[in-house]
């Protein structure tokens, strides 16, 4: 292995380790915080936390001067955007009606989405080994969707959070589309616009802060689970590609769900140990796929 995949799989797993806290610290947050504001105020976290951090890089580095964003690069950030003010509100709402245990798991549906999205929109090969995690990655992700397996009822707040990754896989390509720029110019913007475009919806539906502490505590888990691990994403989409780079990013449900029982203390029923065994399987079969950057069908 180079040094270029193993410094990009180390920011890949870094980011994964980051995002992580997401699903069970806004499970505790959505009792203080209505759904669609907390998802923009999570994103304006990432985007003022990236603010500064861009400043203080200015005063302490002012010639660095990465490659900035033009009017060419326009479609795919502005798709970026949109598609970061819908995902975070899906998965708000899905985490509303289902446990954050499992919220954290079906967020490797993100790989899936990522991956054949890449294969048909943007043409980046995928091996047999890749697709056969695809495919346990979605079983997993079917099992984790029912509410009663024997009555074959799907849960609603999996649905959503399934939707929410979608959204994500076409975001993750667009933003790899735009990965060579500066990486701090795209978290930025991703945070702002995305961050104000979700607040608005959420005032403009009628909700409201009614806790004022909980702005500043979403806003901090913003800036650590999206911010910082969205920085470290970009650069690690440089190095491997959308595809490999959403593969090794999986270990992030894992960490997800391992905080999410030690804090709620939620005993899952059978089928999500199952559930976890393919995902593990699925997440590791895509992990140890070749890089795929460069290759076009």
């Amino acid at each position: 292995m180079n040094k270029t995949n193993t410094k990009g799989i180390m920011l890949a797993v870094l980011a994964a380790a980051l995002y992580a806290v997401s699903s069970p610290l806004s499970k505790i947050l959505l009792d203080y915080m209505p759904s669609t504001l907390m998802a923009g105020f999570l994103y304006l976290g990432a985007g003022l936390g990236m603010t500064a951090m861009l400043l203080i890089r200015k005063l302490w580095a002012p010639k660095k001067n990465d490659e900035r964003l033009t009017k060419k690069e326009l479609p795919y950030t502005i798709a970026m955007i949109l598609l970061d003010i819908a995902a975070p509100i899906c998965l708000l709402y899905g985490l509303k009606s289902t446990t954050a245990a499992n919220a954290s798991l079906l967020n490797n549906f993100e790989i899936a989405a990522t991956a054949v999205i890449a294969l048909a929109v943007f043409k980046e090969a995928i091996s047999p080994r890749l697709w056969a995690g695809i495919a346990l990655i979605t079983l997993s992700c079917a099992l984790l969707s029912f509410e009663d397996i024997s009555s074959l009822r799907f849960s609603s707040g999996s649905l959503f959070i399934l939707l929410a990754c979608i959204c994500w896989g076409f975001e993750n390509n667009c933003t790899r589309k735009i990965s060579s720029k500066d990486p701090m110019q795209i978290v930025l913007l991703k945070g702002i616009f995305s961050g104000v475009g979700s607040v608005v919806i959420g005032l403009c539906i009628g909700e409201r802060i009614t806790v004022p502490w909980s702005v500043f505590a979403v806003l901090g888990v913003g800036l650590v689970a999206y911010g910082l691990s969205i920085f470290t994403y970009v650069h690690a989409q440089r190095l491997l590609g959308a595809a490999r780079t959403s593969a090794y990013y999986a270990v992030a449900p894992f960490i997800g769900t391992a905080l999410s029982l030690v804090i709620f203390r939620e005993m899952p029923a059978y089928t999500y140990f199952i559930a976890l065994a393919l995902m593990m399987l699925g997440a590791w079969l895509a992990a140890q796929d070749k890089p795929l950057f460069g290759k076009k069908r």
